[in-house]
């Protein structure tokens, strides 16, 4: 007997076979932010997510947590260092695995977000992003949070006398606390996510932080001065887990990286579009003054040869971060 091909029943069953089996898993990013919903940083995000996505159709799921659902910013950062946690965007909490982050805590270093970005892609942001890499972690991107600022519910603060006594709400960092003591403050670290809270039940008079960072986070409810100190440029950091890179294949790694970096300038000019917007927006629901930026330098002066950032910073970063913005 001879038997006819089947030809268009073995296709048939071979497209069944092939919708049967399952579509390749899309990856996964789970990314942790203590700011809340609303804020720059969720912006930010939801931004870099829409990059994504875009760029890597149905291969990537990134999922945006905020507000520390996660645990808060030194847990997931922990996290990372195990491999438990995928990616974070932090800002203070960073110098805890990376010592050299603090540089950013050198007060009045950077003019303006120019001088970031040209920090950034010189040999002093080589060795920032170096510094994550030995803990688990990389660093994709410097993104913006802006000059921080003073509010407080006591007194407007125009030279660092009117800082004595008042006990400012600082980040967990050694040097951030050094700072503001030095200045003439009762610095208290707090986590982020702890703030609010306590500035409403006067455990702490006031705190620093981004104007915007201010608004967003509704402070002015429980603040009457803003002073706008800009004693720190601090940006965020955009972390992921070297275990979860390493799982992705090539082509997705390097875009993912391109897409981070890409969005660097973006953050900074929306940041100094928000500056201005942010001031205005805050008129009429808080006092806003301007200070003695003469007189904040010359009382910060010496924290620049202060063993708590040179021994913590390392004398090299410092003078390479020096370097890259003398050099704009």
């Amino acid at each position: 007997m001879t038997l006819r091909p089947v030809t268009g029943i073995a296709a048939a069953l071979g497209l069944a076979l092939a919708a049967a089996q399952p579509a390749a898993a899309q990856q996964v990013v789970q990314i942790n932010s203590s700011l809340p919903e609303g804020s720059f940083a969720h912006v930010f995000l939801q931004e870099f997510e829409s990059r994504l996505e875009a760029a890597l159709p149905g291969e990537i799921d990134l999922q945006i947590f905020m507000g520390n659902t996660l645990g808060s910013e030194e847990d997931v950062l922990q996290g990372m260092s195990l491999g438990t946690h995928h990616a974070s965007l932090s800002a203070s909490a960073v110098t805890q695995v990376n010592p050299r982050a603090a540089v950013f805590d050198l007060p009045y270093l950077f003019p303006d977000r120019a001088a970031v970005q040209a920090f950034a892609q010189s040999e002093a942001g080589a060795l920032l992003a170096e510094g994550f890499e030995g803990q688990g972690m990389r660093l994709l991107a410097l993104w913006d949070n802006g000059f921080r600022v003073i509010t407080n519910d006591v007194r407007p603060v125009v030279t660092p006398a009117d800082l004595a006594g008042l006990k400012i709400r600082t980040p967990t960092s050694r040097q951030r606390v050094a700072m503001f003591n030095t200045l003439g403050a009762n610095a208290t670290p707090l986590s982020f996510g702890e703030l609010y809270s306590a500035l409403d039940q006067g455990v702490v008079d006031g705190q620093e932080n981004p104007a915007h960072v201010a608004a967003s986070s509704r402070f002015y409810e429980v603040q009457d001065y803003m002073s706008l100190s800009n004693h720190v440029y601090l940006p965020t950091f955009l972390l992921f887990s070297s275990s979860l890179l390493d799982r992705m294949t090539p082509e997705m790694r390097e875009t993912i990286e391109t897409i981070a970096a890409e969005m660097a300038p973006w953050t900074m000019a929306w940041g100094d579009e928000t500056d201005a917007k942010t001031l205005a927006e805050l008129e009429g629901k808080i006092a806003i003054n301007e200070v003695d930026f003469p007189a904040f330098q010359q009382a910060a002066a010496p924290l620049f040869d202060d063993p708590v950032f040179v021994e913590v910073i390392g004398a090299e970063m410092i003078a390479a971060t020096r370097a890259a913005i003398s050099g704009q």
